[in-house]
């Protein structure tokens, strides 16, 4: 009977490539070190079995010799090379055979870690389905969870102390206000309680100390105003701690995708690879990776670059089609322009929009920057008039507009008189303007002449020098009292006070044409006044200037803006600065 081969059927493991023992090399890091250690056990365990197996003439049979640990070491012994056993014949003689199967190059460790690496990305930026739990929570914010508890912590001292119950509730909604003023009811991707404490603690003085400022003025006492500041101490602390335990319960629903939020990343960049990455590594930033939106230019070609949606001008269908909550602005290759036509795309309107600043390794003037691993982002700043910005400015609208009528109204009397009489019956003159989305209403303004036809009112650009005006007319004119009558334009809802100011049909298709960004004024409704025109854009002045100035003011909106307008409307009707 012929011993068999004690190496048949199991695989030629290699022994280590350089001369440190198998010890040395697994606490090291070395290559295949698991490998080989199992390899030795192993062997030894089929040596013995196949000893035993064998009849006693066989046993006698010289067997290969296993290197000693001092061989290893200074790299004698038949190690190193891998072992090979060719039978009976060779086993019989003791020897090994000198054609050995030439040793494969070790992989060298800068090659396994861009092995590891690919191999990682790989897995890192494939999308994944939403949980159900995430389906139904998309709507969710962390502010509608932190507003409520940070009242209840800084209103927490009135359930047993009610001697300063308006001085607590003032000082709390006032640093409540101050909180939302310093961003910390805005949304952030880095969400840590630490970032936030020194705004929170400066905040919640500046509340303290004007409140109890007015207390002690109030009461004459400077020790009533130290009582009131004791019980707030207590709400100043009870806010911390409220907003510790929020923060921690946002990160615990985040990191088990109870919230989040499918993100579109703009770019195909190293930039914006590294982010998919973080996002689909990371569930704490709180949102879904789904895809890249870039330009042609920019080839997608390894797996670290995909799922590629489309391209930039698809970005409109592709925010529909996969609900999308995040657009965030990576290290795309594009004009300027063009990225501002699509931010400004009203089917980006209602999705947070971040960017990657280009100079990002500059420290940004925000007081608590953001960032998403380590790379920084801010948060574009959108004025959309919707929800309660556009409630607030339709309740100025109104409440301005019904005050203004019955102020002015011995004036509307008088300029409908001096119409009258200078230029016979039709004392109003109506003409079809755009107003918001487009849609056109009936403007209505004092008449200071009398057009030819239809077609010349409105395809007529200028009437400044014509004889026609009268000179009450102009007087109207150059006053801008001829515009009063539009108060009923914005009692009706088809004008806001201030905006951009309307246009003709004719004109917005020329100028839509003619001039980027001109049509991205009809976001929002037209205005009695601008900034444009109190910015001295009247008449016949650059209409690439309007536009820039309309949109300037759409994208900067605010209630005080309004109020600079009217103020600097006022002082254009007092220095007869009109037409």
């Amino acid at each position: 009977m012929q011993p068999s081969e004690p190496w048949a059927g199991y695989r030629v493991l290699p022994g280590p490539p350089d001369g440190r023992s198998p010890e040395t090399r697994h606490r090291d890091g070395g290559i295949g070190e698991p490998e080989y250690l199992s390899g030795l056990a192993g062997e030894a365990e089929r040596r013995a079995d196949s000893h035993r197996d064998r009849p006693d003439s066989a046993r006698d049979v010289p067997q290969p010799r296993w290197p000693s640990h001092d061989e290893r070491r200074h790299g004698e012994g038949r190690h190193g090379e891998g072992y090979r056993h060719d039978g009976p014949a060779q086993a019989a003689t003791g020897t090994v055979a000198d054609e050995r199967p030439p040793r494969p190059r070790a992989e060298t460790t800068q090659e396994r870690m861009a092995r590891n690496a690919a191999e990682f990305d790989s897995t890192a930026v494939l999308p994944y389905l939403p949980s159900r739990t995430a389906a139904r929570t998309r709507n969710l914010r962390a502010w509608m969870l932190t507003v409520p508890f940070d009242l209840l912590a800084l209103l927490a001292p009135l359930a047993w102390n009610r001697q300063y119950e308006k001085g607590v509730v003032a000082a709390a909604l006032l640093a409540a206000g101050l909180y939302a003023v310093g961003g910390l009811y805005g949304s952030r991707r880095h969400i840590s309680f630490l970032d936030e404490l020194p705004s929170l603690i400066g905040r919640t003085l500046v509340a303290a100390a004007a409140v109890a400022t007015v207390v002690a003025v109030r009461h004459d006492s400077v020790i009533y105003a130290g009582e009131f500041l004791r019980v707030f101490v207590v709400s100043g602390l009870l806010v911390l701690v409220s907003r510790a335990v929020t923060r921690k319960a946002i990160l615990w629903a985040r990191r088990r995708r109870l919230v989040e939020h499918t993100a579109i990343i703009v770019g195909g960049g190293p930039v914006a690879i590294e982010l998919a990455r973080l996002l689909r590594r990371y569930p704490q930033y709180g949102l879904r990776f789904i895809g890249f939106v870039d330009v042609a230019s920019t080839p997608h070609d390894e797996v670290q670059s995909l799922p590629l949606l489309g391209g930039l001008g698809d970005i409109r269908d592709q925010v529909g089609a996969t609900d999308c909550d995040v657009v965030i602005f990576a290290d795309i290759e594009v004009p300027e322009a063009r990225l501002i036509e699509v931010v400004r795309a009203p089917e980006l309107a209602n999705c947070d929009l971040w960017m990657v600043p280009r100079l990002r390794e500059f420290q940004s003037g925000a007081s608590m920057p953001d960032h998403i691993g380590a790379i920084p982002v801010v948060q574009v700043r959108r004025s959309t008039l919707s929800g309660l910005r556009w409630a607030s400015k339709r309740a100025f609208d109104l409440l301005f507009a019904g005050v203004a009528i019955v102020v002015v109204s011995p004036l509307l009397l008088v300029c409908a008189v001096g119409t009258r009489l200078e230029g016979g019956p039709g004392v109003f003159f109506y003409q079809e303007r755009i107003g918001r989305y487009g849609r056109p209403f009936r403007l209505i303004k004092f008449r200071s002449m009398r057009p030819v036809d239809e077609r010349e009112s409105q395809t007529n650009w200028s009437v400044a020098d014509d004889p026609r005006v009268g000179p009450f007319g102009r007087f109207m004119r150059r006053t801008s009292i001829d515009e009063l009558p539009q108060l009923w334009n914005i009692l009706r809802g088809d004008m806001t006070v201030v905006g951009p100011r309307p246009e003709r049909p004719f004109f917005v298709d020329q100028f839509s044409v003619d001039y980027p960004g001109y049509a991205m004024r009809h976001r929002v409704p037209v205005g009695l006044t601008g900034l444009a025109q109190v910015s001295g854009l009247r008449g016949d002045t650059p209409i690439s200037d309007r536009a820039r100035f309309d949109n300037y003011y759409i994208e900067n909106w605010s209630l005080w803006l309004d109020l600079k307008v009217l103020l600097r409307t006022l002082a254009e009707v007092f220095r007869a600065g009109g037409r």
